[in-house]
């Protein structure tokens, strides 16, 4: 019982690092930021701190609208919260990521960040301790509306990046893409992987601790 607990606790911690490396990929494809990152980035230029913090910070009110949803909060609900962000800033101030410095390897790096995202996904949702805040609204809209999961992704994607333009986000070519393709990343990736994220059976918080 208390190895595949270890186990669980592996593929969230492991899924969520993996899931901040994407992010960097996407960010450093230096192409346009991807539309979550549009709105962190607006939202840390107001608010004078780091793009992880307001990443946090984003999360921790989606938290409240998933709630309201009645989707299960879990360990892996607050994990990710709090464990992206900070694995982004760390990620961002070892510089171990690489910066594209023209348009094609900077599509690639889009790309391939996409696809770590997914699979990332695919990992710490399967862990069962409850979606993070942004999968939580995913899935959540995707049982009431009945639209496939990476429609559901792109659409919400699509309008946090037009709020992130707004703030002041830095917006480009690669926020198209990104917003474009991550649903289709994500359902590609789930399809390949056997993987139905509607039909995982996250554990609520009181029953971990």
């Amino acid at each position: 019982m208390f190895s595949k607990f270890f186990l669980r606790l592996v593929y969230l911690v492991g899924g969520l690092f993996l899931f901040a490396v994407g992010i960097v990929f996407t960010m450093n494809a230096n192409i346009g930021y991807p539309p979550w990152d549009v709105f962190h980035a607006g939202l840390a230029g107001k608010l004078g701190i780091t793009i992880g913090a307001a990443g946090i910070a984003t999360a921790a009110a989606l938290m409240v609208v998933v709630v309201l949803f009645r989707e299960r909060i879990g360990l892996g609900t607050i994990a990710n919260m709090i464990l992206v962000g900070a694995f982004i800033d760390l990620l961002l101030f070892w510089g171990i990521v690489p910066v594209a410095d023209g348009f094609l390897p900077g599509l690639v790096m889009m790309v391939i960040g996409l696809y770590i995202i997914s699979l990332a996904s695919y990992f710490y949702i399967g862990s069962g301790f409850g979606a993070g805040p942004r999968d939580s609204l995913m899935v959540a809209l995707a049982r009431r509306t009945k639209l496939p999961v990476g429609v559901c992704r792109s659409t919400i994607e699509i309008a946090f990046a037009l709020i992130g333009w707004f703030l002041g986000g830095p917006i480009g070519a690669g926020t198209i893409i990104s917003g474009l393709l991550v649903g289709f990343c994500i359902q590609t990736t789930f399809k390949l992987l056997k993987f139905d994220p509607k039909s995982v059976k996250h554990e609520p918080l009181r029953k971990t601790m």
